[in-house]
């Protein structure tokens, strides 16, 4: 049994927390660049090289991509044989994320009651918090600073079996041309199938994580991110939504096994601002 402090990982989720809303990782930043060789439009290349520039300045200032600092979402994997001690993983975290937040000078976001009052928490807490008991005698978290205009714009429909593969394809394209520009395209598409109404939605946001770009492992899949990534494409939203051929820069979709009855069905959109980091410790 390996024993940890929980200091071990507030201080791990503050510098995730600042890393992670000023330096966008190289997969999104090669997925940009490649949208940039391929786009048509003057107008639509224009605002993909300011995206470019912003992120550069970003990392090199060590300022935040966007105002919008996001929710804080991370995602949790607690080794079997791992035991920490000194308090509780949730209130490390959301320690880590207090910190962040104010050392970082990012915005803080969150309101403790979304229906009445709103007022702010003044510290982007409390965190969205997934976990996963994992074999081995590690933790590993990924932070996920999502922000809400892109997060507006996404979906669940509970489709029909008899809906398949095709009711699914309109419903992601309905979703990103209903979006239009408000999340900010060019996008990353996370689209979760499977499970019930709440593991729809979690696999969707799951899908985000993945590399920008990476495929599927099922051929089948694989084959439907593309298909999917190319009409989404041929809508003619473009960057920013001013035009173009780079709506999207990738549809990742996630799959589970589901009831004979459902085909559950949900899409998260991600804006070009995909911030992500992890730590093992």
């Amino acid at each position: 049994m390996r024993v940890i402090h929980v200091s071990r990982i507030t201080d791990a989720v503050e510098r995730i927390c600042i890393e992670a809303n000023c330096e966008l990782s190289e997969d999104v930043m090669e997925a940009l660049r490649k949208g940039l060789e391929m786009e048509e439009s003057e107008i639509g290349r224009e605002v993909l090289k300011r995206i470019l520039e912003n992120a550069e300045v970003a990392r090199r200032e060590r300022l935040p991509i966007c105002q919008d600092c996001g929710t804080a979402v991370l995602w949790v994997e607690v080794g079997e044989d791992l035991r920490v001690e000194g308090g509780s993983i949730e209130e490390a975290i959301n320690e880590g994320v207090r910190r962040g937040y104010s050392k970082g000078y990012l915005r803080r976001s969150i309101v403790s009651d979304p229906l009445f009052d709103r007022v702010n928490t003044g510290d982007n807490t409390p965190a969205i918090i997934h976990y996963r008991v994992v074999p081995g005698d590690r933790l590993r978290i990924v932070f996920m600073p999502k922000g809400g205009g892109s997060e507006n714009m996404s979906a669940l429909r509970m489709l029909t079996p008899a809906e398949g593969v095709e009711g699914l394809k309109k419903f992601v394209l309905e979703t990103v041309e209903r979006a239009g520009p408000n999340p900010c395209p060019p996008l990353i598409v996370g689209v979760g199938v499977g499970g019930n109404f709440e593991t729809a939605a979690i696999l969707a946001k799951r899908a985000l994580m993945r590399r920008v770009g990476e495929p599927h492992p099922s051929p089948r899949v694989a084959q439907l991110e593309n298909e999917l990534l190319e009409e989404i494409n041929s809508l003619g939203i473009g960057p920013q939504g001013l035009g173009g051929r780079i709506t999207a820069l990738a549809v990742h979709i996630e799959v589970y096994p589901c009831h004979i009855a459902s085909l559950p069905a949900a899409v998260n959109l991600q804006c070009h601002a995909a911030r992500h980091r992890e730590v093992t410790i």
